[in-house]
């Protein structure tokens, strides 16, 4: 039997339904246990009592294997999809970037052999991706529904969901033709990290964001909070603008920890009020850092969303049982009907009280009133003890067994697993933590494209009291800073600038630092490594 349960097929066959504790020894990765746990008991329980017409579809393999995924949800022109620039270094296939609402399809991002756009009626029936499930939200929604692919080192470990702009007023929400908060809580209940965008030029919370954020309720542990465009406002004025932010949310979010807010600036243009530099730079790092634990914390959150899905099943169940126990056998059964849901509320107190289920645990009370209506009572189905027995044992036993998996596996990967794009920027060298060490030999001069320029970087490099002719990164850093560039542009810089990789800038890297800044100022994009004719002439041939 245990063959039929792992074969990928959506289908499966129950031959396991006797619910026996089973060797634990059989999980050879947390992904493996979570989705044989789940076929095994709790699927059973929530295809019995249709769990799946009232909350959630089906898990699927997909929803266990994939890669972790960041949701970014935010209002038009608040810098989603230049986030994602940022992150990535790259342009991605389908981005459109301007002042008005430009992004108005669900675009994932994800790693590909080869750039290109995957339409969402092809995405919904390809097995290895997790979005087969959201064909139920039909073709209104697929239309908008695309995956960017491309070969982009970040995207090894994460895949970046990003969404259309949120507007205000009910004209927006009618023209969608699909339930866009539905299609967001969808992704929030499968996705690692759901970052909310704010402008802190622009601070109004629309109604339908109010409405997005509270589709997201029951997911505030995944949620982070960026206060984007940070730079264009003075210190002053961010502090209001932060302090009315928190109070929008709080009034919104509603749970015990204040949520985790970033502040900056998130692209790599010059900083248009630099007083906040330092805090810009400690925030990135902070915000990188988190998102550099994903792929860490992946098996933990897959884990505890199986909980929350596990409890939800088994209050569901006592639900429908309780509505089928009251159903007569013959007559007036739609008035019944009636009268059962409009009555949902004292049933919720009697379940609560009689099996001590916390209150937080059951579904909107509005929201299942409204699926009720539609559904037929006649084929509910009773209390199946066996069932709920098979989750209770899956919660007390089987996942205190996979969290020894989860943290064995946790502690063989890297705290910071995403790599790549951004994340590199801020390392080494002045701008991030720790410097290289290396050393440097003189050779013959030769012709060298940064040399026009070099009598003027030299006037400021004398300046900087060099020692042994190099100066030191904080003290090449404070020169530096004064272009405004945000700091992990900087840091590619140096890293650049700072061929012999001592730490130190000479005179020729100096120059070359300063060059690389003029290159970028300019408009133009900064090389990914150091091409041969910017090499300083006394670096060449090293």
């Amino acid at each position: 039997s245990r063959e039929q349960l792992s074969a990928a097929s959506p289908m499966f066959s129950w031959s396991n339904k006797d619910g026996k504790k089973k060797d634990p020894e059989l999980f050879q990765t947390v992904s493996d246990g979570l989705k044989r746990l789940y076929r095994t008991k709790l699927f059973p329980l929530e295809d019995t009592y249709r769990f799946h017409d009232f909350h959630s579809p089906a898990l699927e393999d997909a929803d266990f294997d994939n890669k972790p995924m960041v949701l970014l949800v935010g209002q038009y022109s608040t810098g989603k999809t230049t986030f994602i620039r940022h992150l990535m270094e790259q342009d991605f296939p389908g981005m459109r970037i301007g002042p008005e609402p430009t992004t108005d399809s669900f675009i994932a991002v994800m790693h590909g052999d080869q750039e290109g756009l995957i339409p969402g009626n092809a995405l919904v029936v390809d097995p290895k991706k997790p979005f087969r499930k959201l064909n139920a939200f039909g073709n209104a929604f697929l239309n908008r529904f695309i995956c960017a692919q491309m070969p982009n080192p970040v995207l090894d470990s994460i895949s970046i969901i990003d969404t259309p702009g949120i507007l205000s007023g009910e004209k927006q929400r009618i023209s969608r033709g699909y339930d866009f908060a539905a299609v967001l809580e969808w992704f929030a209940e499968r996705v690692d990290r759901i970052i909310l965008l704010f402008d802190a030029h622009k601070l109004d919370i629309s109604d339908e964001f109010s409405e997005v954020i509270r589709a997201l309720k029951n997911h505030e542990d995944k949620m982070r909070v960026v206060l984007n465009k940070a730079d264009q406002i003075g210190t002053q004025q961010l502090m209001r603008v932060y302090g009315a932010l928190m109070w929008s949310l709080g009034k919104i979010v509603n749970t015990p920890e204040v949520i985790r807010v970033y502040i900056g600036s998130f692209w790599a243009q010059p900083l248009l009020v630099p007083d906040n530099r330092k805090l810009f730079e400690a925030e990135e790092q902070d915000l990188f850092r988190d998102i550099q634990g994903l792929p860490r914390n992946a098996a933990l959150r897959k884990l505890n969303d199986l909980i929350k899905r596990a409890r939800l099943a088994k209050v569901h169940a006592y639900i429908i049982s309780a509505l089928k126990k009251e159903m007569p056998n013959v007559f007036g059964k739609e008035n019944k009907k009636k009268e059962l849901i409009a009555n949902l509320g004292d049933i919720y107190t009697r379940i609560e009280k009689e099996h001590q289920i916390s209150p937080g645990d059951f579904p909107k009370l509005s929201k299942m009133q409204e699926v009720l209506a539609g559904q037929d009572f006649t084929k509910f189905q009773g209390l199946k003890p066996k069932l709920l027995e098979a989750v209770e044992d899956m919660l007390a036993n089987d996942i205190a067994k996979l969290m020894t998996l989860v943290r064995q596996e946790e502690a063989a990967m890297p705290s910071q697993a995403v790599q790549g794009g951004a994340f590199d920027g801020t390392m080494n060298g002045p701008f991030g933590h720790g410097y290289g060490e290396g050393a440097s030999e003189g050779i013959d001069e030769l012709e060298w494209i940064v040399a026009r320029d070099k009598p003027t970087y030299d006037e400021i490099f004398y300046t900087l009291s060099p020692v042994n002719g190099k100066v030191s990164g904080a003290m090449a850093k404070k020169e530096m800073v004064k272009s405004k560039l945000p700091n992990n542009v900087l840091g590619k810089i140096w890293k650049l600038a700072d061929v012999d990789n001592d730490g130190y800038l000479d005179d020729e890297e100096f120059a070359l630092a300063n060059h690389l800044i003029k290159v970028k100022l300019e408009g133009h994009e900064l090389p990914a490594d150091l091409p041969d004719h910017l090499v300083p002439p006394s670096k060449r041939g090293q």
